[in-house]
């Protein structure tokens, strides 16, 4: 169950970061040059603070007597608070909180080089905006979107932190129980089973993206060998 746990946490954990920063990403590469640089700014701000503060930040919004339920008893929207702690909801906010960064430079990192003349060539020929992003934006992104996933998904599948500060006994991770086996069980054998079931979990994404990356390579060459031949176009 925790391997289980981890998965799927990591994996829901990680589109809900790809789903903000996308966004996020496309308005910093489009923004002016002085502007872009205050957007980065603000987006490495996180990383000059503990992680460790940042969750407790979050546990002081998230508590059943914290801001968000006062605020929402104050408005007169709810009459008994919320429960938010040690649920998947909480994994996901800290979750969110610690890695978006993480997703936002590799996507802003290729939106950058895009170029603004495909764009306005794509929409000159009648594409609409759903069409270009869906032709255009979409795939020219996708290494973006494959390196911020696997940066994000692959410490959260491991995470101690977050799950065992906010979430409960339905959330936990499989980096708990290898901190458990090693620290608390002085059980090493089980421990070190874990250790391997967790590196064999996180290789497998790596691996697929190394497959697909390969794979695109070796279509890109033979697209070319099949349109050039001895430096003439056949």
């Amino acid at each position: 169950k925790p391997a289980g746990n981890s998965v799927r946490l990591a994996f829901f954990s990680t589109l809900i970061c790809l789903v903000f920063a996308y966004p996020m990403a496309w308005w910093i590469a489009r923004s002016s040059p002085n502007m872009r640089a205050i957007l980065l700014v603000l987006v490495l701000l996180p990383f000059w603070t503990s992680s460790l503060l940042r969750i407790y930040a979050l546990i002081g919004l998230l508590n059943p007597n914290g801001f968000i339920n006062s605020m929402l008893i104050q408005l007169g929207l709810i009459t008994m608070p919320l429960r938010m702690m040690q649920t998947d909801f909480s994994i996901y906010m800290g979750m969110l909180l610690t890695y978006l960064p993480l997703m936002i430079l590799p996507l802003y990192a290729v939106m950058i080089r895009l170029d603004d003349d495909l764009l306005d060539a794509a929409a000159d020929l009648g594409a609409s905006r759903a069409d270009v992003f869906r032709t255009i934006v979409l795939p020219l992104t996708m290494p973006g979107i494959i390196a911020g996933s696997l940066l994000v998904f692959i410490p959260a599948v491991g995470e101690f932190v977050i799950p065992a500060l906010l979430g409960g006994p339905e959330q936990v991770m499989i980096g708990k129980v290898l901190w458990t086996e090693f620290f608390r069980n002085r059980d090493w054998p089980v421990a070190s089973a874990i250790a391997i079931l967790l590196l064999a979990i996180l290789a497998l994404p790596i691996i697929y993206a190394r497959y697909q990356d390969g794979r695109k390579s070796a279509l890109d060459s033979a697209n070319d060998r099949v349109e050039t031949g001895n430096g003439e176009v056949r």
